[in-house]
């Protein structure tokens, strides 16, 4: 009950449009006991009926010894000791309407006694038709209740004195009670309308602070997850500024700190490429992320000395709806361990290579040997020896692929790459033969530039032969070879089935394979797309790969400027 009084009295203020007045009511109107808020709203009346006495006082002291005025202040005394006695908060609810009631008579004494000489005295019933139109209860009662007793006020005087009554003396004061009535409606639609807009906002407000709160729940779950995941995470507008960082990308930022520096920019963090060279401010994670790149597995070294740490970052842009940046994600994972694993691995797999070389290599020369004189050799006795040295020369090959990337020798010379890639295509026809795929190439008669023949030949034939192998149900194998100005492109295209972005990522790690070729059991020691690599850094090129699972891969080889002479 004291809940649905408090918003009755919610009208007798100003529009709920203005948040700075609404606030101001609130705390000098609203938020008072429903007894200190009847007695604000009497007070307006009673004040200027007090202003009414002192002008009487003053100009009229006549009317002060009239009984009808004289009544009428003594119910507004009485009036306001009901306002202050009374408790409210106990009564039923909408008593305190009893209240503009009996205004209404009140001013109907006052009036009687003083319209001859303050002919303006009726408007104190403005007072209460405006707290009945206003308090949203019953607003036909209170618009009809108004008329009536505004026309009361000037009527019964008239039934009451000495005058005849006529029709035309009913009629010349109905002017007030109309206007009463006007009045009144005027005051029932905009509390009307403002309880409308009042609820809509209480809707509006109740829906937003549900909305606050799921809002703080995702954000403390967000940052829960954040905090328990072992990956750095760091998320930046589109000027770099951090929007969030989780506690292990904290952990790692605080290892790039250089000394004496609290909080450093990306470009002064202690960030290393390959061989521990400082990263240039435009190939740091956050920089590059924030240009617009996304990027996998890209990594650096921070820190120095024995708290350098190997860190593996991942990036993906974020876009607004009409394509420009948002910023960017970045994650970045500790694989330290993993590179120390990683690089005992190679130590043991070249010290293997190492130590299987000198055997093959004593076994290979006597066989040859022997095979020198196979003519007089048993026909059985010869083809087991040459069975043996042709698995002998695979095992040899095997070996120096193992310790290609890590002891490659390179020896430039006047190369036709035309007739290279033209017999790495004659050279593949069998097997692309026997898994149905189409083979065709788009060379130049001639292309001569300053390579080693042997190695990039060895390049092409990776190249080619992955492709081929990983087309096993058919398709296209294209091979091409042009001079892009003053550079030398080496495409090779397949149709087959192609990688995800996350194996595209890995392609060029040793001994890696894609699932598709593990599921169907392709043969290969995920070694050549490596070696292909090094074979083209150490010409100072550049290989690039682009796939998409079930459409196809085209991996193509930059060699620049500097080595070609000739097209």
């Amino acid at each position: 009950m004291c809940q649905s009084r408090r918003m009755t009295l919610t009208h007798y203020g100003s529009p709920l449009t203005n948040p700075a007045q609404d606030t101001l009511l609130k705390r000098h109107f609203y938020k008072r006991t429903l007894r200190m808020r009847v007695l604000l709203t009497q007070l307006p009346l009673t004040l200027t009926v007090l202003l009414t006495v002192g002008l009487a006082a003053a100009y009229y002291p006549v009317i002060l010894a009239g009984p009808h005025f004289i009544a009428g202040l003594w119910m507004q005394a009485a009036i306001l000791a009901l306002c202050v006695a009374v408790p409210w908060d106990r009564m039923p609810r909408g008593a305190f309407l009893a209240i503009p009631y009996l205004d209404l008579v009140s001013v109907g004494f006052i009036r009687d006694g003083s319209a001859q000489y303050i002919t303006s005295v009726g408007l104190l019933a403005l007072f209460p038709v405006f707290w009945l139109s206003a308090s949203g209860y019953a607003r036909k009662t209170a618009i009809v209740s108004s008329t009536l007793g505004t026309l009361l006020i000037v009527w019964v005087p008239l039934f009451l004195g000495p005058a005849k009554i006529t029709p035309e003396l009913l009629a010349k004061p109905l002017v007030f009670p109309f206007m009463m009535m006007a009045f009144s409606m005027t005051v029932v639609i905009m509390t009307a309308s403002m309880d409308s807009q009042r609820k809509a906002l209480q809707a509006k407000d109740a829906e937003l602070r549900t909305a606050l709160e799921l809002s703080k729940q995702r954000e403390q779950m967000l940052a829960t997850v954040l905090d328990t995941v072992a990956v750095g995470i760091v998320v930046v507008d589109e000027g770099g500024n951090d929007q969030l960082m989780n506690a292990t990308q904290d952990t790692i930022r605080a290892q790039a700190l250089p000394p004496g520096m609290a909080d450093p920019q990306e470009k002064d963090l202690l960030l290393f490429g390959h061989g521990k060279v400082p990263l240039p401010p435009d190939e740091r994670p956050v920089r590059r992320a924030i240009l617009g790149e996304s990027f996998t597995n890209y990594q650096m070294w921070i820190g120095q000395g024995e708290n350098s740490r190997a860190i593996s970052t991942t990036a993906r842009t974020m876009r607004n709806e009409d394509g420009s940046s948002a910023g960017a994600v970045i994650a970045f994972h500790d694989n330290t361990e993993v590179m120390a694993a990683l690089a005992a691995k190679d130590d043991f797999v070249a010290n293997v290579s190492h130590e299987f070389r000198t055997p093959l290599t004593s076994i290979l020369g006597y066989l040859g040997m022997v095979l020198d004189d196979a003519d007089r050799l048993p026909a059985d006795i010869n083809k087991f020896l040459t069975i043996t040295q042709r698995n002998a020369l695979r095992l040899n090959r095997l070996v120096s692929d193992l310790l290609t990337t890590d002891s490659m020798e390179v020896t430039p010379a006047m190369t036709d790459i035309a007739t290279l890639a033209h017999e790495s295509v004659v050279s593949a026809r069998p097997m692309a033969e026997r898994n149905g795929v189409e083979l065709t190439e788009h060379v130049p008669d001639q292309l001569w530039a300053m390579v080693d023949a042997g190695r990039i030949g060895q390049a092409l034939d990776n190249l080619i032969s992955n492709a081929i192998k990983y087309s096993p149900d058919g398709g296209t194998v294209t091979v091409s070879a042009v001079a892009d100005g003053a550079d030398v492109v080496l495409e090779v295209r397949d149709t087959g089935m192609g990688m995800s972005s996350a194996e595209q990522a890995q392609a060029f790690t040793k001994f890696f394979r894609a699932d598709p070729a593990l599921e169907r059991s392709i043969p290969g020691l995920g070694l050549g797309l490596l070696i292909t690599k090094a074979i083209v850094a150490n010409h100072g090129g550049a290989i690039t790969v682009q796939s998409e699972r079930n459409v196809g891969t085209t991996m193509r080889i930059e060699l620049p400027e500097s080595v070609l002479v000739l097209n």
